[in-house]
């Protein structure tokens, strides 16, 4: 399918998310977004944009590349990032990314070595092992030390768990809510939802409409589009052949069982779909 049969760009692709989010006209969104998710004291009215690569204090260090990085008027820094497939070691790579943010700050000369707040935000396309059981989406991690009390309030990461969200349009009750279901919907859409006519909202379809974009922005999410799917395409397959090993086992496990009590072969090859050749080998 061609990128050019949407009306609407994806924002979960690398173009579709700075397209909407990381380009000066249209900054008042991430604003919005993001406030909907950070605390009350550090609500953002304007933010600028910052280079999205990050050097290390010397040469041996490695770089960061994040896919926006930004900096209210406050001082309070913001790395915001798409992550669209599990990937080993991803909780490091969060604590290694919001180390430039930090050694950033330091100061020639004296320095008293207080810092602006810190903000790590992933919008995960993919659920974390640990958190599968659990309904909850939102997870805002910080500093705390052995009774739970909060150790440090100006480092936080904050992850969105995307597939756990499956409102439907009339159950949007929350700006939240609508935020997380342009993500999940809006290359889908045909029309602008009622529930998502405000001003913001306008603002998003007006900036997401591809009808709109130039020549080479066309070519450009064409390309991006076509790495969103591949990849996709790659974990749901890598998902779909992990859940049939994970049954293959189970029921050679249940096979060994029945055969063991003295079950009837062909009792067994219903109950576990094995074949009777399988079976014997058991």
């Amino acid at each position: 399918m061609s990128a050019l049969d949407d009306k609407y760009v994806n924002p979960l692709t690398d173009f579709g998310f700075k397209k909407l989010f990381g380009t000066e006209p249209n900054k008042i969104l991430l604003i919005d977004f993001l406030n909907q998710i950070l605390p009350q004291r550090h609500r953002i009215k304007d933010l600028s944009y910052s280079r999205n690569e990050q050097m290390g204090l010397n040469e041996l260090d490695r770089k960061a590349v994040f896919d926006l990085y930004c900096i209210g008027e406050s001082g309070e820094r913001f790395i915001v990032e798409i992550q669209k497939a599990k990937q080993n070691y991803f909780k490091d790579r969060s604590i290694y990314y919001s180390s430039f943010p930090i050694q950033e700050q330091a100061k020639k000369g004296e320095w008293s070595y207080r810092l602006e707040p810190v903000y790590t935000v992933g919008i995960l396309d993919f659920i974390f092992d640990d958190h599968k059981l659990e309904d909850e989406l939102l997870h805002i991690v910080e500093l705390k030390n052995q009774n739970c009390e909060v150790f440090y309030d100006k480092l936080k990461f904050i992850y969105i768990e995307l597939p756990k969200f499956r409102k439907k349009e009339e159950e949007l009750d929350t700006q939240f809510d609508k935020w997380l279901f342009v993500f999940k919907h809006l290359s889908g859409l045909q029309d602008r939802p009622k529930k998502l006519q405000d001003k913001i909202f306008e603002r998003l379809f007006e900036a997401a409409e591809i009808a709109k974009f130039t020549p080479e922005e066309r070519e450009a999410y064409e390309e991006s589009l076509k790495n969103y799917r591949d990849l996709k395409n790659v974990v749901d397959t890598s998902r779909e052949e992990g859940y049939r090993e994970g049954l293959d086992k189970r029921n050679i496990e249940i096979a060994k069982n029945m055969k063991n009590d003295g079950e009837p072969i062909e009792k067994i090859v219903k109950y576990t779909g094995l074949s009777k050749e399988e079976i014997s080998k058991l």
